[in-house]
Order: C-alpha cells, then structure tokens, then sequence
C-alpha cells in the first residue's frame, strides 16, 4: 500500500492545525454557523440528527492494521465503542464531539490518515475492488492508478468547489466489483492490442434522485494521459454543470442534457489542450506510485485442497462459510477472506473497537498487515494462507465476524437511515434487522443463492438501493414511514437500475413482501439460475402479481 513521504506528512499536519484554529473560532462565535459549515464539511464532518458525523477516508478501501488500530482507539476514547463501514470503503464515526475533532484528526495523522475531501463539492474517495492486488480474474492491480488520481485530485485549485460531489471508481479485473456503471466517472482499466496498460472512461452514471447506468466515452486510451483526459472531464462539468439547482446538479444530467456525442466532442476538445500538459503521467511517476503496490513476498504454500475438503466434513459450518466467504488468490496456496459484519440485531457496516482490533491482529498474523474495506460494509482480508483458513474462521465466530452470508441474502447494504442521518425520511436499520431475523436459516438462505438486498433511507441512494436485486427505498407519506419495493437492480458486470413493484408498503408488511417476492423466484426459478437470472428472464409482472395479489 502507498506509504506517506515527508510531504504528504506535512500536508496533513497543516490541514490538521488549520482546522484546529478554525474550530476554536467557531466555538468562540468568531466564525458564523455558514462560514464553519464549508471548512468542516472539507474535513470530513457532518451535523447529523443526533450528532456529529466524522467520514475518516480509507483510499480505494485499503488500510494498515496499524491505522486500524488507531481506528479502534479512536472509537474507545471518542466515540461510543464502535465506527461503520460505508458503501464508500470509508469508516464513520456517529458520536464525536464537535470541539474533539481536532484531536481525532491529529490522531489519525499519526498513521498517515485523515478526513480531506470526504464530504463537500469535491472529488471524493476514489473506490475499487476490495480484492484488488489478489483477486484471481484480474488483470492489473488498479490500485496503484486509484492513487495517482488520488494524488492528482486532492486540493486541486480547479475542481475545488465542483458543481456537486463527484465519486470515481476504478477496476481492473474481468468481472467489476467496483460498480463503475454508477459512478461519476468510471474506468476500466486493461491491456490494449499492444500489450500496454489503456484505460476505457464512462462517464455519467450514479444513483440519487435519478438514477443512470453512465456512457462509454473513451476506450482504449494510453495509461499516459489518464489524469489529462479525467482533468478534460472535469472541466467540462465544472463549466457547465448546473449551479442553480442542486437536484440537477451531477455530472449525469449535464450528460443527459447535452447529449453523449457533444458531451465528448466538448470533452475531446478541452483534452487537445492539455496535450503535453504536466498532468500526462511519465514512466517515472507511474513507477514511483506502483513501487508501493509490489505483490508480498508470499512464502510458497502448497495448495490445502484435500486439507479443507477433510475440515469442511469435520466442520459443516466452516464448509458453509468457505463457499461464500472466501474467494480465489492469484498466489497458490492464498485465499481473500469476507468477515461478514451482518450477524443478525447489528446493524450493517457496524464494528466495534474489540471487532477492530481483533481484525488487525488477523491481518498480522495470518497475512500481510492489510486489510480492505468492501462496498458491501464488510471487512476483507487480502493474503490468507489456505491452511489457516480454519483458525481463522473459528477466530472469526467468536467476534462475531464469521457469519457465512457474504453475498447472500442476510448481507444487507443499509445505509444508516433516521436512526441517525437528517436527511433520511424513514429508518433503515430495523428494517434490515426485521428481514434478517425472518430469513435467519442458514439452509435457506444458501439455498436462494446470490441475491444483493439494499436498503436507503432517502432517495440520496447512500444504501445503494437502485442496484440491489432488491431494492427497499425509505419515503414518507404524510409524516409515516413507507416503503419502496424495486426488483432487478445490478451493480456489477451489466450493470441494470432496478425497477419499481409498485405502491409503497409500511414498515409491518416489508418482511412479507420480500417474502412473497422470494417465494415466487424459488417457484419460477430454473436450475442453478440466480434471482437476477430469474428476474431477467420472467420480468417484473409476476412478481408484482404475487406481492399484490397476496397482499389484499
């Protein structure tokens, strides 16, 4: 993983005492509630509906488990024992005090963290796939590409105050983890006809208020002019996104407005300009990024093949958590761990200091000191030697972190709803918690197979609602709480926005529509066809004949 130098050391220590001042003119009335709202919000802090709420960037999901350490200790001393994982690969703190978060940021410095352009009109946390670095299908590792643009975009003079906040995601394998379809922009990184590095840019696509799958803009494009072609983007937006309306603000309805074809003529056009410019990535400063990025020196291991085949029949359960929580390394002998933070009456994404620090000792003993964060609100660990796995599973069950349900459908997306955010018109959390505790049967639930259940708690989208195959959407009716039912959504390979069943139902009634929705795929489904498979095949219309008809 990239590792601070000197200057980015003082870059974040300047940031750290500055806001520390601003702080203390606010809290002295020297600054006005507007005037703090700009310089806290370019620091990671919200107000939210109880608290504050300070988003603590993790580049691309990747961390230390010396700064996950950190993590934990800043949840003991300042927050309420716990922190959350975010569909953006960050963490959250939902209880520090406003007049602490200078010290919070000061801590984090210490082991190379910080807060910067987590929340405002920026370029935000540049996200990838959580199994970057070892995934069996990829290509490259795109890490090393994720923190170019990180570099390149962070305090920007020019895109320092966009339109609206902008969210890039980067994958490089064959099949996208990093659902770049939804993004701002997304890339796709590759080899091209030469055997070089090239890099294909979608641009437009994103969730919220109206939800896009984004447009193919540029393909094949050298490595070289990566940053140069994001930068031509990004005028174009900053020119001519909207200002006046900050619903029609994103980057996807400037595309809609003016057309993909002029939308990249204009794009093309400001790119001939910035041909040459110090923005083109040299060999050198490719190499001094992916000179952080080198594989680990693995110790051979032999393959544990027949050794887990004899532990999975001694340990049933282990067996259940190898078929859904581990997946295939591209080192012999290695696996990439899921440690599910979904244990039924936890609400998704939530770990607690103990859970933390445990996860930073497995990362040191059985890996490489790394660990990730995934878009799915759990924890991964990258490096985990095959014969290890079921030390670690065990250890894993006893912090509650072992529940064998990643990708299934008890792993709920959930943002974090009324219970806390200000903007949410309905909560979030106990409705996951309600469909988690009707299908708690494991034999069931591996029995529906793959299924991504998403829940938001307003049309913000942060749960990612739009993408799941089944999609739950918190709305008010008259000061009550309903909810939204769509059906179909993808955000991976083929990426699809889900489409709506129909009238909203009330908190009560969620648990047996999913379960009428769920009892009509296993009725229709053919053999080995998932519920996207299925719904792809049959459409909308029995679904919504079985959820409606049983209802009255």
């Amino acid at each position: 993983m990239y590792r601070y130098d000197s200057f980015d050391r003082q870059f974040v220590a300047e940031r750290v005492a500055h806001y520390r001042a601003q702080t203390e003119r606010y809290l002295a009335g020297d600054l006005s509630e507007t005037d703090f709202l700009h310089l806290r919000l370019r620091n990671g802090l919200y107000i939210q509906r109880l608290a504050p709420m300070l988003r603590v960037a993790v580049p691309y999901g990747t961390l230390s488990s010396a700064q996950l350490r950190r993590l934990a200790g800043i949840a003991r001393d300042y927050d309420r024992g716990y922190g959350h994982l975010s569909t953006r690969q960050n963490m959250q703190f939902n209880w520090p005090e406003l007049e602490e978060v200078p010290d919070i940021l000061a801590a984090l410095a210490e082991v190379d963290m910080h807060a910067i352009q987590t929340s405002g009109n920026c370029i935000r946390n540049v996200t990838t796939d959580e199994f970057a670095g070892a995934a069996a299908d990829e290509v490259l590792d795109p890490r090393p590409y994720c923190e170019l643009i990180r570099q390149w975009s962070t305090a920007h003079p020019e895109f320092d105050w966009l339109p609206r906040k902008f969210k890039i995601a980067v994958t490089a394998a064959t099949t996208d983890r990093a659902a770049v379809d939804v993004h701002d922009i997304g890339l796709h990184l590759r080899h091209g006809a030469d055997g070089g590095v090239c890099v294909d840019f979608k641009v437009g696509g994103g969730l919220g208020r109206t939800p896009v799958i984004g447009t193919l803009i540029r393909e094949g494009l050298p490595l070289e002019h990566l940053l140069t072609y994001l930068e031509a983007i990004l005028r174009v937006y900053n020119r001519y996104g909207r200002r006046d309306n900050k619903y029609k603000a994103r980057i996807k309805i400037l595309v809609k407005a003016m057309g993909p074809d002029v939308f990249r003529a204009k794009v093309d056009e400001e790119w001939e300009q910035l041909q040459g410019s110090p923005a083109t990535l040299t060999p050198e400063e490719i190499d001094r990024v992916t000179a952080h990025f080198t594989p680990p020196d693995y110790p051979p291991r032999d393959d544990a093949t027949d050794l887990l085949a004899q532990q999975r029949f001694e340990h049933p359960a282990f067996g259940r958590w190898l078929a859904h929580n581990v997946h295939p390394h591209r080192q012999p002998g290695y696996a990439a761990v899921v440690l599910s933070t979904k244990q039924t009456g936890v609400p998704p994404g939530d770990v607690s200091d103990v859970q933390m620090d445990a996860v930073a000792d497995w990362a040191d003993r059985w890996g490489f000191g790394e660990i990730r964060i995934s878009h799915q609100q759990n924890f991964v660990l990258p490096d985990v030697p095959q014969a290890a796995l079921l030390d670690l599973w065990q250890a894993a069950c006893d912090h509650q972190l072992g529940t064998p349900n990643a990708g299934l459908l008890t792993d709920i997306i959930c943002c974090p709803g009324g219970d806390y955010c200000s903007l949410a018109n309905a909560k979030s959390i106990p409705i996951a918690e309600a469909i988690q505790r009707r299908f708690d049967d494991v034999d069931y639930v591996h029995d529906l197979g793959p299924l991504d259940l998403n829940i938001s708690g307003c049309m913000n989208a942060c749960g990612h609602h739009h993408v799941g195959n089944i999609g739950i959407l918190g709305v008010d009716k008259k000061g009550q709480e309903f909810y939204q039912v769509s059906l179909g959504g993808h955000g991976g390979s083929e990426a699809s926005i889900g489409q709506i069943v129909g009238p909203s139902f009330s908190r009560d009634e969620v648990p047996d529509v999913i379960e009428r929705i769920l009892d009509t795929y296993v009725d229709l489904r053919a053999e080995d066809e998932s519920f996207l498979q299925c719904f792809r095949r049959v459409g909308i219309e029995p679904f919504k004949e079985r959820v409606y008809v049983s209802a009255d």
